[in-house]
């Protein structure tokens, strides 16, 4: 191994590899590798240039085994930023310690006396370059020891029900539900971010951990060292972005279904929430209010005069969104131009087709700013000029007809190198020229993210998930996740996505234990497919906004009077804790806090909370345990040590215990830290 030291900068060489580190922000490094010096020159989710760092570089040698029996000298280098240092052997293991203590090891079974776990046979390494045929990307594999009871956490959202993500395997790849964010936390006091867009897979078993880039031309990983998750996420949320603050007015209700189909269905919804003297913030127009996708307008049989809606709406102190599809209809006026241009996703092979719900399309491609600009443009002159406020980037995936990476080409490259980035490019489509636009932030919702979508006003929900108790607890545990990954702005769909019949008392009860629980969440959204379907469509057309289906009515007030009482009981609790709320979204635009935290995050010292997956603490003030099943009516609460007040009794509790608390249908169990 050759090394030089410059200025901020270890480098190496061996084997046609130039391996680099540096100093990236406090107590951080920065690792790279290239096969001959074919550097990239992306910083991919890096976007925040830190102050360089002032770093130790030693170089120097160690003793080693020559598989002969005998010991020699091998060189060998170390590079210290703060608390963290990099110690690079001979073959180019690389070894991480903080305050001196191991933290993580790159894997190595090869030959050599002084390398991981001593001389090994099995000729793996821990950094493999394989060609992918016929073009200049390598399939990249980066190995690490793993380590007897670490605990994983973040990666941003993955439907199942690990908190802990140790022993698990993780598709790095976007879909529906799925949010590929690949930042993790781990519980001996690091943080790592393997800062490829690049389709793949990360391993966390128990014999080592394995990173996977399907195509990719360099290898690139971040890792920070400190004392607690909170410490950890800020420093990773100081390099890669944090959220901006939140708007006020849109920390209330917000009201969705799928789908109003009209303008006055929208208005008679809103004017009966005043009459409620209940205030929605933000009301959303879903998808095929349109003519056919890609047309990004308002069907005017259906939608004669947006203007006055969107005026009305704002008289009552309401803001509107309307949702918008990367999808384009071949059918569509702007297809044809998008396609002439080079604007759209291509394919490798077959037919020009990536999407193909209800219409043959293919989606643009936000990596080209061509792309970004002809689409703004025209949702400028179709829905800004009206006063539309923001936009619901629905499909941000994208979600493609078949997940089949290796098919789609992006102008950046191939979408196996790079495809986990589409959903916060097609958020820069909008956020960017909103804000250049807005003195105030632009906040769009999102289906998809990748690391540093935070910076992009993007309110992320979790896609269209199942009506079940299954499926709930899963979201908890996807936004707890997602959270610790750099996201704060996350919610769900209230009750789940797609319920089969809303008169189903067992579903009425999974709606109100869901609402219970997004009060204490960073939005309260409501929405939902919501049958039985036997609403009859507004015309007999195969096209426009009056031939799909609609689902049933969820408003507040749609599910009896029994449960809209609890629900505008909630609504005021979630209307109460205003303040509160907007010091959490400050913290996230200070320090990268999420407003759902792990008790980890606020118990670092308490082992125990290192266990729970089943509460959580929403800010540093409140302990929140949902109720997760069926005709559950009381649970367990762990409560760490201090003074806790139970905030539907009052009654004042000595923590560092568990408890049995009552959780009758009206209440959801909190306890408030005094």
């Amino acid at each position: 191994m050759q090394f030089n030291a410059e200025g901020n900068v270890l480098t190496a060489r061996r084997g046609g590899e130039t391996l680099r580190i540096e100093g990236w922000g406090e107590n951080s490094l920065r690792v790279r590798a290239v096969m001959y010096d074919g550097w990239t020159g992306n910083d991919w989710a890096l976007t925040e240039q830190p102050a360089t760092p002032d770093c130790k570089i030693l170089i120097g040698e160690e003793e080693s085994g020559n598989g002969d029996g005998t010991v020699g000298k091998v060189p060998c280098a170390e590079i210290i930023n703060g608390r963290i240092r990099a110690a690079v052997n001979f073959a180019g293991v690389i070894s991480f310690y903080r305050d001196g203590e191991l933290i993580l090891r790159e894997y190595y079974r090869s030959y050599g006396g002084t390398l991981s776990k001593g001389s090994r046979c099995l000729k793996i390494v821990n950094r493999e370059w394989k060609g992918c045929i016929g073009g200049s990307e390598y399939q990249l594999t980066v190995k690490f020891d793993a380590y007897e009871g670490e605990k994983i956490y973040g990666m941003g959202q993955y439907q199942q029900p690990y908190l802990n993500l140790k022993g698990n395997m993780l598709e790095l790849a976007q879909r529906n539900s799925q949010i590929s964010v690949p930042f993790m936390v781990s519980s001996l006091g690091y943080g790592l971010l393997w800062n490829n867009p690049a389709v793949g897979h990360a391993a966390f078993a128990n014999n080592y951990t394995e990173w996977t880039a399907r195509s990719t031309r360099q290898m690139d990983y971040w890792i920070t060292a400190g004392d607690s998750p909170k410490e950890i996420l800020k420093n990773y949320t100081g390099v890669t972005g944090r959220a901006p603050m939140f708007p006020e007015n849109l920390m209330g209700l917000w009201q969705c279904k799928l789908r109003y189909r009209t303008q006055e269905e929208v208005l008679t919804v809103a004017r009966q929430y005043r009459l409620e003297g209940i205030h929605i913030d933000q009301i959303v127009i879903d998808f095929f209010h349109w003519t056919v996708q890609g047309d990004w307008k308002f069907d005017k049989t259906y939608w004669p005069d947006p203007k006055a809606m969107v005026d009305e709406l704002h008289s009552m102190g309401t803001r509107v969104i309307v949702s918008i599809w990367p999808s384009v209809d071949r059918k569509s006026e702007n297809f044809a131009p998008m396609m002439e241009r080079g604007l759209l996703i291509r394919t490798e092979r077959g037919a020009a087709q990536t999407y193909d719900y209800q219409g043959d399309c293919v989606e643009i491609d936000p990596f080209n700013p061509e792309t970004r600009k002809y689409i703004w443009e025209v949702c400028s002159r179709n829905y800004a000029a009206y006063g539309i406020d923001g936009f619901w980037l629905d499909n941000s995936e994208p979600d493609y007809g078949v997940y089949d990476f290796e098919n789609y080409r992006y102008c950046a490259g191939p979408a196996l190198s790079c495809s986990n980035m589409y959903p916060q490019m097609f958020s820069r489509a909008f956020f960017e020229p909103m804000r250049a636009e807005k003195e105030e932030t632009p906040v769009n919702l999102l289906r998809c993210a990748w690391a540093g979508s935070q910076k992009y006003g993007n309110v992320v929900w979790s896609g269209d998930v199942p009506s079940t108790f299954e499926a709930m607890q899963e979201q908890l545990q996807a936004g707890l996740n997602i959270g610790l990954a750099g996201i704060p702005w996350w919610t769900t769909d209230i009750g789940g996505f797609m319920t089969d019949d809303v008169n189903d008392p067992d579903f009425r009860q999974l709606l109100i234990r869901w609402y219970q629980f997004m009060v204490y969440s960073a939005v309260l959204r409501m929405h939902g497919d919501r049958g039985p379907y036997n609403i009859p469509p507004l015309d007999e057309r195969d096209w426009g906004g009056g031939y799909l289906h609609t689902g049933q009515p969820n408003e507040l007030w749609s599910y009896g009077e029994d449960n809209y009482r609890i629900m505008r009981k909630y609504y005021d609790v979630r209307i109460a804790m205003h303040d509160y709320i907007r010091e959490l979204y400050r913290e996230a635009h200070e320090n990268g806090s999420p407003l759902i935290r792990t008790m980890f995050y606020e118990f670092p010292e308490d082992e125990k909370c290192w266990e729970l997956q089943d509460q959580y603490m929403f800010g540093g003030r409140y302990l929140v345990a949902p109720v997760l099943h069926l005709n559950e009516f009381e649970r367990d609460v762990y409560l760490p040590a201090g003074t806790w007040k139970n905030v539907n009794s009052g009654e004042r509790i000595e923590g560092g215990r568990s408890i049995r608390v009552q959780a009758p249908i009206e209440e959801i169990p909190v306890f408030e830290r005094v």
